[in-house]
């Protein structure tokens, strides 16, 4: 096969991975583009470097090594603790423009942003624990997406229903923890619970990620019916 012809593949792989990446839309067939992509640009490497003793091997080594994480046994998580690092995560996301099946700084949606905000969580956890059960809820979490809808039905036991029901504007928050998520009727569209009356969204009428008091602020998904519910994983 010619040098040239497997770099230029190798550089359309590398070119695809940085496309899919930077894109913020995330579904199932561009998932499926990106692992064949990454699988492609692994080859094209392995194929390049081939001759290099030293570069064949750390080209050998390397999914082996990104394999380690997923293998490591289980530990404990502390769900408080996994809660507070799940809340700053999703606060970092102020600001970030509302895009429809968005799920990253470039663009996000209602429900892209809890669980964009709970998978950061989660690889934190593997990685300052050595954590083989977060490393592995982590990818179990990026391939299986749960829209506001599912979120409400308990899709994949991710989440468990809380029971209070009504408007944010009205509804008593006494059985509210930080990080639940209250999910509209019709399940079009999920907010997050802050603590102290407040509650953080990807909202497609503001068209960004914003913050505000479920009493004393105006806004349409306020005054909606809502069921709220709670990530199993941090209920245990």
């Amino acid at each position: 096969m010619s040098k040239y012809i497997v770099l230029a593949f190798t550089t359309l792989c590398l070119i695809t991975v940085l496309g899919i990446t930077y894109y913020p839309v995330n579904n199932t067939l561009l998932k499926l583009a990106l692992i064949a992509s990454l699988i492609g640009l692994w080859l094209g490497v392995l194929y390049l470097g081939w001759y290099k003793r030293m570069l064949r091997f750390l080209i050998v080594m390397l999914p082996i090594l990104l394999a380690i994480p997923i293998f490591l046994p289980s530990k404990n998580i502390n769900p408080d603790q996994l809660r507070q690092s799940y809340l700053d995560h999703m606060l970092a996301l102020q600001n970030t423009p509302y895009y429809w099946g968005g799920e990253n700084m470039r663009g996000i949606d209602c429900s892209g942003l809890p669980r964009r905000a709970l998978r950061e969580a989660l690889l934190s956890e593997g990685i300052e624990h050595a954590n083989g059960q977060a490393f592995r809820s982590y990818i179990d979490q990026w391939w299986h997406d749960t829209s506001a809808k599912a979120m409400s039905q308990g899709y994949r036991n991710y989440t468990q229903p809380i029971g209070t029901t009504g408007t944010i504007q009205t509804m008593a928050y006494s059985a509210l923890i930080a990080g639940d998520l209250a999910v509209t009727a019709n399940g079009v569209h999920v907010m997050v619970y802050l603590g102290n009356n407040q509650w953080i969204q990807a909202d497609p009428n503001a068209k960004k990620v914003h913050v505000q008091n479920g009493r004393t602020d105006t806004n349409y998904w306020f005054n909606v019916p809502v069921t709220t519910h709670r990530w199993q994983i941090l209920a245990k």
